[in-house]
């Protein structure tokens, strides 16, 4: 396997020349005085320096170790422990974390560069941190300000964990369904009891103390979705001095055994009146964990980003020194007696594929955090709105289709190497297995591209989707003629999702399978047509500079490829979409 090398050149070009996020920040008060370009590079150097030494080396071995369970409690694989204080102590934990209680206060924009970093490096460790993030976003959010100062700093430094417990045997998607319950207490606090399933660090042996957030329902909670709490319950309860107290009654019946993600430990937790404390409103809790789960859900799609890159760049280094046959040209490497595989069309196929997926992933996945920022940061209350729907459309989009390339690219870089492209010493056969689990958690695939189809789309009447069109459109019209050749290609992309659009909104009107049947293919087309707009977008940065740095002769290079190749899968897509619903219901099941 290569060595990890964090592609900071290209996360400095998306931020700086494609989408100018200075120019952003500096119109938004709360990041005006405290982000400058200095800071930026900085931390990215870092980052890039901190996933590339400490924690990507533990990859190959954390997957073949594994986490350990015995008597309730959980190891990680050897040196995870000593990794994890190290970027703990370098407050990568905080990156994005509220200032106020600790963190460093960084935009999503830089802190999603920072995630693609620590799961290119190794997606099972990255898991860690990306879960207390996530829960301190909740809590940070929805919590009482006592919660939050006992809380925030503890897990903002790394020395506490998160974890987010929804999942129970009977109650996945349809968390209405979910059994765990919550008593009131006379000191206000709670007692929680229930079991939960598929928890992505619900134990191990990182740091001293793990903050549950638990969906649970209390006793006169009306049924279904709209009866559910949230709940923070502490693995060791705390002092009122902050110090910990004594083991809440919270722990690991078992680990799961898994395909991937080896040393990211996947835990049944069982929770036994234990005490929690109520995180916002009661039955208000499903749209408590949505603020946390939206903003995983972005993170997974870069999950699928990390993993695409860390393939690509194995493949790439693989196919310059494997020799392999003569160039269909003839010989390229006449000294040798083969040529590097690179000189085959169907390898360089593989390779811009992959390519132009990874990098269009990190312009669409960063553009989306740069929306998030507007979203959180601005003070002008229109800017928030249009950029509220933004995210709202996009989101299902980031972690569906970030995570299909994902899983795409990695099997392609698999490919390139050939038979030792599924040898466990080459490291592609892992990142094919990690990647995998991507398109399930924090909400499959199927269901993101339900929640584009029938939440967003059809449920905004098309307007979410409107929103984004237009901004294409005024970007194609203020673009020059020598951008004809990606503003043409992206035009007609937007008029077929026009179309597309106009016809499941049609179609839905008396058909509520139309939706459903429509839902994978429509997401995929949209996607195709995202990225298009993030290359034509790098493509007007890199035009013009080609012949100054070979940086941008390779951005217009691959982004050639990508219209050539990769955008006109939206005709087929489009052609499956429009062949409706009718022939999935052609058959009685019992024919299945």
């Amino acid at each position: 396997m290569a060595d990890y090398k964090a592609p900071l050149r290209d996360m400095r070009f998306v931020l700086n020349e494609v989408f100018e996020v200075a120019k952003t920040w500096a119109q938004l008060p709360a990041l005006a005085d405290s982000v400058d370009a200095e800071t930026v590079e900085a931390i990215l150097e870092e980052a890039g320096k901190v996933t590339a030494k400490s924690i990507a080396p533990l990859s190959r071995g954390g997957d073949e170790q594994g986490c350990h369970w015995k008597d309730g409690a959980v190891s990680t694989p050897d040196g995870f422990p000593q990794a994890y204080s190290t970027y703990a102590e370098g407050g990568w934990v905080g990156v994005g974390g509220d200032p106020t209680y600790g963190g460093m206060g960084m935009p999503k924009a830089v802190s999603a560069q920072v995630e693609e970093m620590i799961n290119s490096s190794s997606l099972a460790f990255g898991l860690y941190p990306m879960l207390t993030s996530g829960a301190c976003v909740s809590i940070n959010t929805h919590a009482s300000e006592a919660l939050k100062a006992a809380y925030l700093p503890k897990m903002y430094s790394g020395e506490w964990a998160g974890s987010m417990c929804l999942t129970e045997a009977h109650a996945g998607t349809d968390l209405g369904m979910i059994r765990t319950k919550a008593e009131p207490q006379a000191d206000g606090s709670y007692k929680v009891s229930g079991t939960k399933i598929f928890i992505t660090g619900g134990e191990h042996d990182l740091t001293e103390n793990i903050i549950h957030l638990v969906l649970a329902k209390l006793p006169d909670a009306p049924a279904g979705p709209k009866g559910i709490s949230l709940f923070l319950v502490p693995k060791f309860l705390v002092n009122a001095d902050g110090s910990l107290g004594a083991r809440n009654p919270v722990t690991c019946g078992s680990i799961e055994h898994k395909m991937g993600i080896q040393a990211s430990a996947t835990c049944v937790m069982n929770f036994d009146e234990a005490v929690g404390y109520l995180v916002g409103e009661p039955n208000r809790g499903l749209a408590a964990m949505f603020t946390m789960m939206n903003y995983e859900r972005l993170g997974v799609g870069i999950q699928g980003l990390a993993s695409g890159e860390r393939s690509y760049q194995n493949a790439i280094e693989y196919a310059r020194d494997r020799l392999q046959s003569r160039s269909p040209q003839g010989a390229q490497a006449k000294d040798k007696v083969a040529d590097p595989i690179i000189v085959h069309p169907d390898v360089r196929r593989m390779l811009l594929t992959m390519k132009a997926a990874n990098e269009g992933g990190r312009a669409f996945s960063t553009y989306v955090a740069t929306q998030l920022d507007i979203a959180k940061f601005s003070d002008d209350a229109a800017a928030r709105e249009r950029a509220d729907n933004l995210v709202a459309l996009l989101t299902p989009v980031a972690k569906a289709f970030l995570t299909d390339l994902g899983l795409e690219t990695t099997v392609l870089g698999q490919q390139v190497f050939g038979g030792h492209g599924y040898i466990r010493e080459w490291g592609q056969e892992q990142l094919v297995r990690d990647v995998r689990i991507t398109q399930i958690y924090e909400g499959t695939n199927g269901i993101q591209a339900l929640d584009l189809m029938g939440r967003k789309i059809v449920g905004s009447g098309g307007a979410f989707y409107t929103l984004f069109a237009d901004e294409i459109r005024q970007f194609i019209a203020g673009s020059s003629a020598e951008l004809a050749e990606f503003t043409e290609p992206l035009s007609a992309a937007v008029d077929n999702l026009d179309e597309l659009t106009a016809w499941v909104l049609d179609r839905a009107r008396n058909n509520p399978n139309e939706i459903g049947a429509a839902s994978v293919e429509y997401l995929h087309a949209f996607g195709y047509m995202a990225y298009a707009y993030m290359w034509a977008r790098m493509a007007k940065a890199a035009l013009g500079k080609e012949t100054e740095e070979a940086f941008y002769a390779s951005k217009l290079g691959t982004a050639r490829f990508y219209f050539a190749r990769l955008l006109p899968r939206i005709h087929s897509l489009s052609a499956s979409v429009k062949a409706g619903s009718e022939s999935l219901f052609l058959m009685d099941e019992a024919l299945f």
